[in-house]
């Protein structure tokens, strides 16, 4: 009995160990986040090119393939008015678009949608920057103007409910066209998401802490820059993300009344003019619009995870 009492006392002190050392096990095999996210981007884009393709299938135009054995036609049992090949085109109509000539004799669209792509990032990038700058500023200055805040920030608000279709003409009209009116209103639909943010991420350190900091005798700056600001970051780098993206809207949508052809708000316009006859280059260019956009937003990811380290982002 002594033994078999001694026996069972040194397996349970044994059996944490054991776990101990099984642990380590499990989380090396588990994916790193940014494999887990990429994995999940590729399965959402392959249901989303099953659910087109299916819909196409069921009640789109009829498929017909060129095969070495002979043709084969398959007719949809439907009749889907938006299925149609004018409404929604082939992903591989829309895939062989991209090497195919942009026009006649030309390029192929790849090539110009890559220019393209480059000038709008550039209108973007530059909107960006004014719109954050400008948002830090007044996300700052109604942090510490309990009556500026309550002046001005129904109006930053009241500013977001304003068309930007409405606002872009006037833009162009005023600082006369060019890429910088662009810029302009690509900055007018950032500046707003980072005002509030900073402005609430100004305000999230607990009381006591600026209590602590105005016992020291710390001014208004050092409060700002070593209490304020490195508790807003995570909310700044949540409305940069956001921004990202609006800028490259807007961008595109302030290309279309400036007459700047070069991005791909003048590539959107000039294929939509020919979307009868050639709809898959269209699609092309929206979907190079919707990369310029992820790739923005992966830029500003990166920044974040290198200024917060394993702090993250408030969503």
């Amino acid at each position: 009995m002594p033994g078999r009492s001694s026996q069972t006392a040194s397996a349970v002190a044994l059996r944490p160990v054991e776990r101990s050392k099984s642990l380590p096990l499990r989380r090396t095999q588990r994916l790193p986040g940014w494999a887990r996210q990429v994995l999940s981007l590729a399965a959402i884009l392959l249901v989303l090119a099953v659910a087109w393709e299916g819909l196409k299938f069921v009640g789109g135009d009829a498929w017909r393939f060129e095969t070495a054995v002979g043709s084969f036609t398959h007719q949809p049992p439907l009749k889907i008015k938006i299925a149609s090949d004018l409404n929604m085109p082939h992903l591989w109509d829309i895939a062989l678009a991209f090497v195919r000539p942009a026009v006649r004799n030309g390029p192929p669209l790849i090539s110009v949608l890559w220019s393209a792509a480059l000038f709008t990032f550039r209108e973007a990038l530059a909107g960006f920057l004014i719109g954050a700058l400008l948002g830090l500023v007044l996300g700052v200055l109604f942090a510490h103007s309990l009556l500026l805040e309550r002046g001005l920030v129904p109006y930053v608000v009241a500013s977001q409910t304003v068309p930007i279709l409405a606002i872009a003409p006037m833009v162009v009209v005023w600082l006369r066209a060019g890429w910088w009116s662009v810029a302009i209103i690509s900055a007018y639909l950032t500046f707003f998401p980072v005002t509030i943010n900073i402005l609430r991420g100004l305000r999230s350190p607990d009381p006591r802490a600026v209590e602590l900091m105005h016992s020291y005798a710390a001014s208004t700056a050092q409060i700002l820059w070593k209490l304020r600001l490195p508790a807003a970051l995570p909310y700044l780098f949540t409305a940069l993300k956001i921004s990202a993206t609006t800028s490259i809207v807007g961008a595109i949508i302030g290309e279309l009344p400036s007459g700047v052809r070069g991005g791909l708000g003048g590539a959107i316009l000039n294929f939509n003019q020919y979307y009868i006859s050639g709809p898959a280059k269209l699609w092309a260019t929206i979907i190079m619009a919707s990369i310029v956009g992820i790739g923005f937003f992966i830029l500003v990811r990166v920044a974040e995870m290198l200024a917060l380290g394993g702090q993250r982002a408030v969503d």
